[in-house]
């Protein structure tokens, strides 16, 4: 049986992580105006996102210290109106394709899934959690309602994910394959630009994702590799990306992986693993239940399947929901109560989260 951590053992927990996190974005911050220095960029876009993010990120905190069931699932409802007040957040031409929405809109609604989720660990009510995974499930048919199979996909991994998360004994390995899927996801990008994916495979990626898409992916990758350290500066994929006018374009390569590694070098792809990594770490360290640990790293891992095939990180909403669902999510609720079925995690290390039925 383990014991609950103590206080001074949680805190020093949240500062380690804490103190990463700000490093990190300050390093993201400092590496898009050097690279924007040198090569007369626009870093506003950059230096937004990561504001966005650590306001989304104090804000969860804060939400989730004094409500840790209310302010989730008001999150989730809040993400949810916004997609059916705005149905169409992806900027720019569209690509029509099979895989759907890739912007903002399955990014919304897959943040929004795995925040209900969480809410749903979070409170001891059987009739509220059920209420809140139906809530959940019924994000994702609305994404489906929407034309966003991709957010349909995602959303409803969401859902699975945070069912399978209550059997899980150690949170240790379930980050780990987090990490290792994000990893995948990176490494299959980078086969479809450089074109060494197998013959019969590729041709199914480019139904999927469209020859235009994977064409920019290219144009990317070219100017990745004209400057392999520093890019061609933020905000300039545009000004040197394709020529080819029957090829829709918006300035952007529709990929978060691919849009840094053209702008700002391999140092800014580095710095990207570096923020996504982060936050995996402070779920890692987080005192909260496994399941809602794992709960939010799922959704951030979609989230982060979603923007390596669009531009989803371009849009504030999204990048102040991804702190947000992560502050919630590594957030000590002041009265900390653990529920029958989630307590909590000794040190970090995740043995208390157990499920047991």
């Amino acid at each position: 049986m383990a014991s609950a951590a103590g206080p001074d053992e949680d805190s020093d927990r949240r500062n380690v992580s804490d103190a990463a996190g700000v490093a990190v974005l300050g390093a993201c911050a400092a590496w898009s105006l050097i690279s924007a220095a040198l090569h007369d960029g626009r870093p506003e876009g950059v230096l937004l996102a990561i504001l966005a993010l650590a306001a989304g990120y104090a804000a969860g905190r804060i939400g989730g210290a004094l409500v840790p069931v209310a302010a989730p699932a008001a999150g989730a409802l809040a993400g949810l109106a916004l997609t059916l007040a705005v149905p169409h957040l992806a900027p720019g031409p569209q690509f029509a394709a099979p895989l759907g929405h890739t912007g903002a809109t399955a990014a919304v609604l897959t943040l929004s899934a795995g925040a209900a989720c969480c809410a749903a660990w979070a409170t001891s009510s059987p009739v509220l959690r059920l209420g809140l995974r139906v809530l959940a499930a019924a994000i994702a048919v609305t994404a489906a309602a929407l034309g966003s199979t991709s957010g349909f996909l995602a959303a409803s991994a969401v859902v699975l994910a945070s069912l399978a998360a209550g059997r899980i004994r150690r949170c240790g390995v379930g980050i780990a394959g987090l990490a290792v899927t994000a990893l995948a996801i990176g490494g299959l990008s980078w086969a479809i630009a450089a074109r060494t994916v197998p013959g019969g495979l590729a041709g199914w990626v480019e139904a999927q994702l469209t020859r235009g898409r994977i064409r920019l992916w290219h144009d990317a990758l070219v100017l990745a590799r004209g400057d392999l350290g520093l890019g061609v500066g933020p905000g300039r994929f545009g000004d040197f990306g394709t020529r080819d006018a029957a090829l829709p374009s918006d300035g952007r390569p529709h990929s978060a992986l691919w849009q840094q590694a053209a702008e700002q070098g391999l140092v800014g792809v580095l710095l990207l693993a570096a923020v996504f990594g982060w936050l995996l770490f402070a779920l890692w360290r987080t005192a909260r239940p496994t399941p809602v640990a794992l709960t939010a790293g799922a959704a951030l891992t979609a989230l982060a399947g979603i923007a390596a095939v669009g531009n989803a990180l371009s849009f504030t909403a999204v990048t102040v929901g991804a702190g947000l669902l992560a502050g919630l999510a590594t957030a000590r609720p002041l009265a900390d109560t653990p529920t029958p079925e989630a307590g909590q995690r000794p040190g970090g290390r995740r043995g208390a989260g157990h499920l047991n039925g």
